[in-house]
């Protein structure tokens, strides 16, 4: 770090962001019209970094000496869609259509946080220079600004030459910047994977003795940037790092103890390396099938092994079985995530995944009936899509001929669940008769015996298929009358 902070002008840089940012206005107009008021502004953090990487997004931060109700005045004058983020914080957001396309924009106040040993949220202080703003900033491809008015490039901490050699580093000692902000020390797994990025060995020595720090911070934050560790295209090395450094011990513990069901005879495979495999299957599997990144399906892919280590037992016979490990990995993984403050849905959708995984296996060896089928459908629901990414992408067998006989079993899974619902409209299973039918052939009122007529013609429409009207009611009948008579034994 220098002794003295200058402005840096970087020709070429400089002229590579007024390039890119000439087809974008709104930077512009902002800039004088903060310039014209009497405050600095400068495009910073994450949008110049992509800039400089030939990217601009349509999200763009700026930070200012403007202080948050001067900014938000400006604001108000130049678009009507204006937003108070968090004043105590210094941040106004807003938005403003340009030439076809809509920009979101945050403007925070110059900031000098800190936090202290035993908070969860900083110490909010503004600041009143760009030199001391930057160099409380996380990474120093992040530390560098533009600054919009006077068309100059600020890059006092080396975040250009890191940017070149592809290396996270603080702008600070990582010490005191782990310190400063504990949550930077997840940033620095997501951006070890977002960038593909190496992390500096003094940053990933600090995030090691540090890494206890980290249960400061609020498990809403946590849980996003380990989400958005995990919707990279390329999560492996940032949750490698989790764990390496004792990160995940702290946040996500059930990842780091599948290294412990490593087994030096080989009697296994590394279930570890096998989690972040899948992980890695379900996600070209995603793309292949031209979904968009879908945390649910990734965090079960991660997931769906940390029963394992819980239900290890090594047989007699020298192998090793993990008995219902996908029950107990469900009831792990609802706790985890309920800790994390996922959301119900998530949560809910994750862990039946995770129960949900084992259930293709067996369909090879033997050729399930119809029934079977329908009832994969039916308890799969409307996961059905996420468990065929996750059952294929959970083969991770170096034998070909293995691997491939399985492809073929699940080809043949999905191609016979496709006739079916084309057949039967798999997707909406109900009984043939609905419960105002059931209440009237059975002179019922709304009552528990109207539940268990509905669940016994469910049953019969997944084992027997459509049976239509007359033959349902006459099933039914038939039914009502054998548990009469076993009521009145």
């Amino acid at each position: 770090m220098p002794e003295k902070i200058p402005d840096e002008l970087n020709d070429a840089q400089t002229a590579q962001m007024a390039r890119l940012l000439a087809s974008t206005p709104v930077v512009g107009e902002l800039g004088q019209l903060f310039a014209n008021a009497g405050h600095e502004l400068y495009l910073v953090g994450g949008p110049v970094r992509d800039a400089l990487l030939g990217v601009l997004q349509h999200d763009l931060d700026f930070t200012t000496s403007a202080r948050p109700d001067d900014i938000e005045k400006l604001l108000r004058g130049w678009t009507k869609a204006v937003w108070d983020i968090g004043k105590d914080f210094g941040t106004i957001g807003a938005k403003k259509k340009s030439q076809g396309g809509e920009w979101q924009i945050e403007i925070t106040t110059f900031r000098a946080d800190i936090y202290r040993s035993d908070s969860r949220k900083p110490e909010v202080n503004f600041g009143d220079n760009i030199a001391d703003d930057l160099i409380r900033r996380d990474f120093t491809v992040n530390a560098m600004a533009y600054d919009v008015a006077k068309n100059r490039f600020v890059d006092p901490y080396g975040g250009l030459a890191d940017l070149a050699s592809c290396v996270l580093r603080t702008p600070f000692t990582a010490e005191r910047s782990f310190s400063d902000d504990p949550l930077r020390m997840m940033r620095a797994a997501r951006f070890a994977s977002q960038l593909q990025f190496t992390v500096a060995p003094d940053v990933q020595q600090a995030m090691t003795e540090m890494a206890d720090r980290i249960e400061i911070i609020s498990a809403e934050r946590i849980r996003d940037e380990l989400c958005k560790l995990l919707l990279t295209d390329h999560p492996r090395p940032g949750l490698n790092l989790l764990v390496n450094t004792g990160l995940a011990d702290r946040v996500l513990p059930e990842l780091s103890q599948l290294r412990q069901t490593q087994d030096e005879h080989k009697r296994h495979k590394d279930v570890y390396q096998h989690s972040l495999i899948v992980l890695d299957q379900a996600i070209e599997l995603e793309k292949a099938r031209g979904h968009q990144p879908d945390l649910v399906l990734r965090v079960a892919s991660l997931l769906h092994d940390i029963g394992k280590p819980a239900t290890r037992v090594f047989e007699e016979d020298g192998t090793v079985s993990f008995h219902h490990h996908d029950i107990v990995g469900a009831k792990l993984a609802r706790k985890r995530l309920k800790a994390l403050r996922f959301s119900s849905d998530d949560t809910k959708a994750i862990c039946q995944l995770i129960e949900q995984h084992l259930r293709f296996h067996g369909y090879g060896e033997g050729q399930w009936s119809d029934s079977a089928v329908r009832r994969y459908v039916r308890d799969a629901g409307d996961q059905l899509e996420r468990l065929h990414i996750l059952t294929r992408s959970d083969c991770t067998t170096r034998n070909q001929r293995k691997a491939a006989r399985l492809r073929a079993a699940y080809d043949d899974l999905e191609k016979r669940i496709g006739v079916l619902a084309e057949q039967e409209e798999l997707d909406s299973m109900r009984p043939d008769l609905d419960g105002e039918q059931i209440m009237q052939i059975l002179g019922l009122k709304p009552s528990r015996e109207v539940g268990e007529a509905y669940k016994y013609l469910l049953n019969l429409r997944i084992d027997e298929g459509p049976l239509g009207e007359a033959q349902a009611t006459q099933r039914l009948l038939q039914w009502w009358q054998q548990r009469s008579t076993q009521t009145a034994n």
